[in-house]
């Protein structure tokens, strides 16, 4: 199930979405009072904007805008909303989105075609093992895909390892839909509990809201961890509420798929310019085709490369590689620049620790402290100092390290309130 414009030539997809593009700027200027409002203050006339490139001279859209004008987003009137959505607001105050039925159709759409690029296809049994109220995006839209891909679809919910293994050996589906750590967790229940996982029914995970890959494709620790065990597929995404729109990888592994029918993509440096070719920048989207709240060159705020050699599943569009981290969680720190998924990756190569934390503060000189807190199974001042030089070999430096009890953890990470696990804390002074 590849659409035909993923197919296309490089050209004719431009060509397509600059004619979607027009149709979007047309909506917008009409039915937004917040783009009405900027293309007016800044004196826009949209009928000049021919191509992709000229996308460059138009003002981004930021969180801060959508956290401050909300309402204003919405272009269509209330009683047209089908569906109400939040971000999940881990950098900032939540922001609401609606979907209207058309909006609903698309996100079915999107993800349809996000699980056929990753192999599931109709037949498949599928267990959704996050949850699907409280107001996210995520767990409904992957409902909606699976069953336009006429997929069965056991909505387990997340946590609890008994549950879900109780639902895998009576269902038997074919895949998972999982936060990827949480796979450690089934497996340490499954060889407790004297469960044969490798003749299990399960032959891949559809992996969210952590890394799997390293920036060159190679796994990381944590998918490493998993499949030395497990010897199951895992299938990395990217994805976010604002854009209603997922790039997942195909069975090739090498970045997540594009789907020009439904989004523009720019990576943009410090000053809103794209970057060149295969360089680092800022994901910045527009989106297209939705109908409720549509947004134009909207800065995600996660540090990407995009990637455009050909794949070898047939799709011509590009892929965005791992998220190298999140902009307003760069840490400079003696010199160094780092990302908290980097120190995440650190961590995770030790089995004697259980959880941690990272939190980092501004100290008396105005400069990023780093300070990682461990619950592990065995304390030592000699596990401290291997943590420490691991640290040094992988990313030239040396965080404060202390331990601290699995039971002041636990709640921070798994915060019920959080859709997935927190380990980030950021008290800088801003």
């Amino acid at each position: 199930m590849i659409p035909a414009i993923e197919k296309d030539s490089l050209e004719e997809i431009k060509i397509f979405q600059e004619q979607k593009l027009a149709e979007l700027l047309h909506y917008i200027s009409q039915n937004s009072p917040f783009y009405k409002r900027l293309f007016a203050g800044r004196n826009i006339d949209i009928s000049k904007v021919k191509t992709l490139e000229d996308l460059q001279y138009l003002p981004v859209t930021t969180k801060e805008d959508l956290q401050e004008c909300n309402d204003d987003f919405v272009c269509v009137p209330q009683h047209k909303i089908i569906d109400y959505a939040s971000t999940s607001g881990t950098l900032g105050d939540p922001v609401t989105f609606g979907l209207t039925d058309s909006d609903l159709d698309r996100l079915a759409y999107n993800e349809a075609i996000s699980f056929a690029c990753a192999g599931i296809a109709e037949g498949d049994v599928v267990q959704l093992m996050t949850t699907i109220d409280r107001k996210f995006m995520a767990g409904l839209a992957y409902f909606l895909g699976l069953r336009k891909l006429k997929v069965g679809v056991i909505r387990v919910g997340a946590g609890i390892p008994e549950l879900q293994w109780d639902s895998i050996l009576k269902y038997k589906p074919s895949y998972l839909i999982t936060v990827p750590s949480f796979l450690l967790k089934l497996i340490e229940y499954a060889e407790i509990h004297g469960i044969d996982y490798n003749n299990s029914s399960i032959k891949g995970a559809i992996c969210i809201g952590e890394s799997l890959r390293n920036q060159d494709f190679s796994m990381n620790i944590l998918s490493q961890k998993i499949t030395e065990k497990w010897n199951i597929k895992l299938f990395s995404t990217y994805a976010s509420t604002e854009m209603s729109t997922a790039f997942t990888e195909c069975e090739h592994g090498i970045g997540g798929h594009h789907h020009p029918e439904l989004i523009i993509v720019e990576v943009l440096d410090e000053n809103n310019i794209p970057v060149k070719n295969g360089e680092v920048g800022e994901l910045t989207f527009t989106t297209l085709g939705i109908e409720a709240m549509p947004l134009l060159r909207f800065k995600t705020g996660d540090i990407v490369q995009l990637h455009n050699e050909p794949c070898a599943c047939g799709r011509n569009t590009l892929r965005v590689g791992p998220v190298i981290g999140r902009k307003k969680q760069m840490i400079k720190y003696k010199g160094t620049t780092l990302y908290p998924p980097a120190m995440n990756d650190v961590l995770s190569g030790f089995d004697n620790i259980e959880n941690h934390i990272i939190e980092i503060s501004t100290n008396d000189l105005g400069t990023d402290e780093i300070l990682i807190k461990i619950a592990v199974k065995n304390q030592s001042s000699e596990f401290l100092q291997e943590i420490k030089d691991h640290f040094r070999a992988k990313l030239r430096v040396t965080p404060k390290i202390e331990f601290a009890s699995k039971e002041t953890l636990n709640p921070l990470v798994f915060n019920p309130m959080s859709r997935k696990p927190i380990r980030f804390f950021d008290f800088r002074v801003q």
